[in-house]
């Protein structure tokens, strides 16, 4: 059974924010990168146990894969993987508030 991909508006707020950081040295790569996160995402509909645990939330609701040095948290909740956040893989998620979702 295929699940229901949802964005939240963090998420793709975080898209473009990286998109414009790394536009400014490449416009190719920006694009690249930013193709690999919708693509990798799609996966999840069919595939939403694919990523791991988020380790600083220990719920097995909440996952993340990664794609390049970034971390895309996503939430899986009933048929629906709701894509919550998109993160740099050095930063942890001590600010991110589990009621944001």
């Amino acid at each position: 059974m295929a699940y229901t991909l949802k964005w939240s508006e963090e998420a793709l707020e975080d898209i473009e924010s990286i998109a414009t950081y790394i536009e400014k040295d490449s416009p190719v790569y920006a694009k690249a990168v930013v193709t690999k996160f919708f693509e990798k995402a799609e996966l999840l509909q069919e595939f939403p146990k694919t990523g791991r645990v988020v380790p600083e939330f220990d719920n097995e609701t909440i996952r993340e894969i990664f794609v390049y040095s970034y971390r895309l948290i996503y939430k899986i909740e009933k048929n629906v993987v709701l894509l919550v956040a998109i993160v740099h893989g050095k930063r942890l998620l001590e600010n991110y508030r589990e009621d944001k979702k």
